[in-house]
Parts: C-alpha cells; sequence; structure tokens
C-alpha cells in the first residue's frame, strides 16, 4: 500500500496537479482503500499545523519583502559595494557578500536574488560585467538566504523534526559562510580571467555616510539572531520582532513605505504563507500514511542494505536524492515530504538531526539554482530579461562549488555543530 501511496503522489505531479494537493489526494485515496475512517483527515491535517514555531514563517516571510521593498536592502548593497568595489572584479564579490547580509535577514533564497539582483545589476552591466555571469551569480549567492539565519526551511525541519529552531539556525552559520566564501573565490578567478575592472574609488567620507546609511538594516540580523542566540526571545517572537522593527525603519527612517505598499505585501506574504500552511498540513496527513505503512523503515532498511551500513555512501545516497528532488520541487515541499522519509535512516546510523538538518536545507537550497525548476534563475531572469537557458550555462561551476561546500559540511558534521555545540554544549546538541 505504500507504494500506492507513493506512485499516486507522482501520478498527480505527472499530471499537474498543485503538489498540496497531490499529496493530499494520494493520502486520502490511499485511506479510502484501506478503508479508514475519513474523521481522521481534518484532524491530522490540524495536527500539521499546530505548532507555536510555525509562527515565525508568516512572520519572516513578511519582513523580508518589507526590507526588500522598503528600500534596505539598496542600502546594505550600496555600503558592501564601497567598501570591496575597488578590488578587481569587486562588484562581483559585492554581489555575494550582499546577498550573505540579506539572507540574515529575509529568510529567502528569492527574495535575496531579487533585492540584491535590482540593486546590483544595472551597475554590473555598466561596468562591463558579462550579464549571463552576473544574473548566475547573483541567483546562486540566492541559495544562502535559506541556510544562514533565519531560515524557513530550517523552521519547517524544526517542527517536523522535532528539533530546536534556534539549534538549527546556529547550525546554519558557518556553511552559509562557506557557501559564500566559495562563490566568492570563483568570482575572483573569473574576474580576473575575464579582466573585469574594479570600481571608481569612494572616499573615505562617502563610505562612512553609506555606513550610517545602511546602519538601520545591517542592525536587523543582529537584532534577530542576538535575540535568539541570546535566549531574550524565541524564533517565533524573534520573527514578529523583525516585521516590527522593518516597518519601523521603513516608515519612520527610510520614509520608503506607505500603507499601499504595505498592504500588498501583508497580502502576499499571506497567500504565500496560506500556501506553505497548506503544504504542511496534507503532508501530515501523508507522513501518517507512510508512517502507517512503514514507508520510512522499509527505505531505511534499503539504503542500509545497499550501502552495507556505510555512513559514508548512506549519506551520499541522501544527498543525490535531495539534490535531484530540489531540482523539481519547490523547497519547502521537499523538505516536508522528505525528512520524515529520512529520519529513521539518519536515526539509525546514529546521525545528529541538526547536522541532517543542515544538510538538507542546503542540499535543496542549491535546487533554487539548478534547472529545471530553479526559482533563484526565474528571479533573475524577471530581472536581466535573459532566458533561463542564457543563465543556466554559466551557472553550472558555482552548483558544483556549492555541492562541494555540501559534502563537506556532511562529511565534517563539526562545521554545522560547532557553534551549537559552543552555545549549548555537547550534550545539547
Amino acid at each position: 500500500m505504500g507504494w500506492i501511496l507513493a506512485g499516486s503522489f507522482f501520478f498527480f505531479l505527472l499530471l499537474g496537479v498543485p503538489i498540496g494537493l497531490s499529496i493530499g489526494v494520494s493520502a486520502v485515496t490511499v485511506l479510502i482503500i484501506s478503508d479508514i475512517p475519513l474523521e481522521m483527515v481534518p484532524q491530522t491535517m490540524f495536527a500539521g499545523n499546530n505548532s507555536f514555531a510555525l509562527v515565525a514563517v508568516p512572520f519572516f516571510i513578511l519582513a523580508g519583502d518589507i526590507l526588500a521593498k522598503g528600500g534596505i536592502s539598496e542600502r546594505i548593497v550600496a555600503f558592501a559595494e564601497a567598501t570591496l568595489g575597488r578590488i578587481r572584479g569587486g562588484l562581483s564579490i559585492v554581489s555575494t557578500v550582499a546577498s550573505m547580509f540579506i539572507a540574515a535577514i529575509s529568510g529567502s533564497g528569492a527574495a535575496t536574488t531579487a533585492a540584491v539582483g535590482t540593486a546590483l545589476l544595472p551597475d554590473l552591466e555598466e561596468m562591463g560585467y558579462d550579464v549571463d555571469f552576473s544574473a548566475a551569480l547573483i541567483a546562486a549567492s540566492g541559495t544562502i538566504g535559506v541556510v544562514i539565519p533565519p531560515s524557513v526551511p530550517m523552521v519547517l525541519y524544526a517542527v517536523i523534526a522535532g528539533e530546536s529552531v534556534a539549534k538549527l539556525f546556529m547550525g546554519g552559520v558557518i556553511p552559509g559562510i562557506l557557501m559564500g566564501l566559495g562563490l566568492i573565490s570563483l568570482a575572483i578567478y573569473v574576474a580576473r580571467k575575464r579582466g573585469y575592472p574594479a570600481s571608481e574609488k569612494v572616499s573615505g567620507k562617502e563610505k562612512w555616510n553609506r555606513f550610517v546609511n545602511s546602519l538601520w538594516g545591517l542592525m536587523t540580523p543582529v537584532i534577530i539572531l542576538g535575540g535568539i542566540f541570546s535566549g531574550v526571545f524565541t524564533p517565533s517572537e524573534a520573527a514578529a520582532i523583525a516585521v516590527d522593527y522593518s516597518l519601523l525603519v521603513a516608515f519612520f527612517v527610510y520614509k520608503t513605505m506607505d500603507l499601499k505598499k504595505l498592504y500588498k505585501l501583508v497580502i502576499n506574504a499571506g497567500v504565500t504563507s496560506a500556501l506553505i500552511m497548506f503544504i504542511i498540513a496534507t503532508a501530515k496527513l501523508f507522513g501518517w500514511g507512510l508512517a502507517f505503512y512503514e514507508v520510512p523503515e522499509a527505505v531505511a532498511s534499503a539504503f542500509l542494505g545497499v550501502a552495507g551500513g556505510n555512513r559514508f555512501f548512506v549519506y551520499l545516497m541522501i544527498i543525490i536524492i535531495v539534490l535531484l528532488a530540489g531540482m523539481f520541487m519547490e523547497t519547502a515541499s521537499a523538505l516536508i515530504i522528505l525528512t520524515p522519509i529520512f529520519l529513521p535512516t539518519i536515526s539509525q546510523l546514529g546521525g545528529n538531526l541538526i547536522h541532517f538538518g543542515v544538510i538538507i536545507a542546503i542540499g535543496l537550497a542549491i535546487g533554487m539554482a539548478t534547472p529545471p525548476v530553479a526559482i533563484d534563475i526565474y528571479v533573475a531572469s524577471a530581472i536581466t530579461g535573459l532566458s533561463m537557458e542564457e543563465i543556466s550555462k554559466p551557472i553550472i561551476p558555482m552548483v558544483l562549488v556549492l555541492i562541494a561546500v555540501l559534502l563537506l559540511v556532511t562529511y565534517f558534521p563539526s562545521i554545522a555543530l560547532f557553534l551549537p555545540k559552543l552555545f549549548w554544549g555537547a550534550a545539547g546538541v
């Protein structure tokens, strides 16, 4: 019966049925065939969303939208350009560094790509940078948005796996920085090879002015992450505070926001959050079916049998599946489906669930920049007017760099667990 559940899910996907409906309808189909009372459907779906941690999802989405549309990201990019632009190919570095900063505010890959791309791509084109390379780099850098905290996928993983959101956020810091450094190294190499120029020199006074102008935006991740890691407030409370702070800055400091813009952003955040919550609800029902028919245990046994219990090969097989899922599925959907399937395998291997949460977040993030379903490339394409094919070719080396970071984090768990152990101790991770 487990094969009917999985098979019907993929069948509905191939028909073009939206993924939330595909998950729910396949689960209900199996329940009907198994003659299981259908009153459990609404009960199970409600239980899927009955988690306080999920309150953070709509707030982080809204905060990211406000910061992107409120002119805050543009000021951060301007400051980064003033400090790093004088290096040969410096604007390439700026695009990645700015993405890392915006990632620590938005928690979204698409929002990060849109914010940096809108602010920086015209300058890159004017300076003589190849537009396809620039668009690809910004799209690849956008993947950092769901690894460096705050991260909406990590919140979803924490709810499914029953782990701490704060520990997952902490675990994503160093891997996210490594992703950024890897892309920066590649950007510097390409810049020197192609002879990309440096930006015009910016005076010390102008640098200071840009720093002061961007300070309100730069303080956002400090407030959010500082509050979480110091224990002053929970991740869910931090998300609400992020919205309050971003509204304060956008309305009263930069004065770039009005009620009409805010209304559109609230509607957008509400629609996006509703879609995510619906997928979570149906995935809970789908997960119940998987557990009832012991599919995760069967997958674990199959993986361990094929790999002979070898951790290296088991993790490699999981990484390949995660990367493939990220190529064809939206990040939140893939995470919600794959997490309950792989958790028994990781538990049997004695793996750390915080470490695995970081692995699956990075793997699915890479999928955001890997065709055919690559939301970051779609965003970059919309900004530049280039086709997906034109951006996809130069993004391949960048994706390979990100995969190298993923492998590094996978086989050296201390990279992801260093900060959680530092703050909570080995016993708390």
